[in-house]
């Protein structure tokens, strides 16, 4: 790679970064053989005044984001989350790059500047409750692409203003920057501040810490120390890649051998205080508007999880209202009455079809 081919992909580079700003896109894909692509609105649109990407381009671009160690192991894997900051227009994103077809391929998600409040991304106010426990399990959940570290950061960044406390951040890699306000926030990326998401949560447990975000939780180990945090005295906030709480659940349990999957039952059953699933969705006018479930471990719901009847969990949160439940089916019905969404994408977001058709 020659010092000016180098200079040029900088350029480009920073002429796709604010692409991205201006076009409000989310993600940017450069991948060998095909056109810059932009993701705006959930639609991929191809950057159509772009030659497609050879393979020497992707891998210059590459090594414009990675630094000399992220490098090798790239080198050695063939794969590598990473995040990247863009010098030019001070903008963060989150990275992924893989070999295909034998060159580089590479997807950035943006993260935006400023974390949004839970008013401004549209979710319900009665998340800011659960970040007011002294201790307890909360997670968030989804597909990828759905909004899940949008919502913890603007949950994490109210803990920030509102309380005084000590708030550590294991991430992979770190995507969200936090200015502290009333908190002390130490934010830790794998493999570059801590081995493993477990060894960071263990070792929080020696730093005197109030809240912990765990990026995501990564084989059973990184769960078991997410839990053991919860019950002892900390307030533990994470992710998963599932579609509702009662799959959230089951994951879980089955994450564990036989014999272990009792006790993490009962674990899980005392430590949860909640499980938010979310979606983004098409609006008729453009753009994506969130829908969501919430579950409530109530009394009823920690029997249900500890006595293995999590297939009852669906109709808890149809019937939990008054406990502050929120049933998906529920938005959804809500989103079309009021036009924002169409029957068709909301029969497709349902977790029970059948169900919201009878409610519309």
């Amino acid at each position: 790679m020659t010092k000016t081919s180098l200079e040029t992909h900088k350029t480009t580079l920073d002429e796709f970064a604010g692409i991205v700003l201006n076009e409000k896109a989310s993600d940017l894909h450069i991948n060998a053989f095909y056109k810059p692509t932009i993701r705006v609105s959930g639609a991929l649109l191809p950057l159509t005044n772009y030659e497609e990407c050879t393979h020497e381009d992707t891998a210059e671009y590459l090594a414009l984001m990675l630094n000399e160690e992220q490098r090798e192991v790239f080198d050695q894997t063939k794969e590598i989350d990473f995040s990247y900051y863009n010098e030019q227009h001070k903008v963060r994103f989150r990275g992924n790059a893989c070999i295909q077809r034998g060159a580089v391929s590479i997807a950035l998600r943006l993260i935006p500047t400023k974390i949004q409040t839970i008013t401004d991304l549209g979710l319900p106010e009665v998340l800011l409750e659960f970040t007011n426990r002294r201790q307890g399990f909360f997670l968030v959940v989804g597909p990828v692409g759905q909004g899940k570290s949008t919502t913890l950061a603007s949950l994490i960044e109210y803990v920030n203003q509102t309380r005084a406390a000590h708030i550590v951040t294991i991430e992979d890699p770190i995507e969200f920057i936090y200015t502290p306000k009333q908190c002390i926030i130490d934010q830790r990326e794998v493999k570059l501040d801590t081995d493993s998401f477990e060894a960071g949560l263990y070792s929080a447990f020696r730093q005197d810490m109030d809240v912990i975000l765990v990026g995501e939780m990564r084989g059973n180990e990184a769960i078991a120390a997410a839990v053991t945090a919860a019950e002892t005295g900390h307030l533990v906030f994470s992710t998963l890649h599932t579609n509702n709480a009662s799959q959230t659940i089951d994951r879980i349990v089955d994450s564990f051998p036989s014999h272990q999957q009792d006790q993490i039952r009962v674990q899980l059953a005392g430590s949860l205080t909640g499980i938010f699933s979310i979606r983004l969705i098409q609006r008729i006018e453009g753009g994506l508007v969130p829908a969501y479930e919430l579950l409530v471990n109530t009394r009823a719901v920690s029997n249900m999880i500890r006595e293995r009847r999590t297939h009852e969990i669906d109709t808890m949160i149809e019937t939990g209202s008054e406990d502050g439940m929120i049933s998906m089916n529920n938005v959804l019905t809500k989103l079309v009455r009021t036009g924002e969404i169409s029957v068709e994408n909301a029969l497709a977001a349902s977790f029970d079809p059948k169900g919201l058709e009878r409610l519309l």
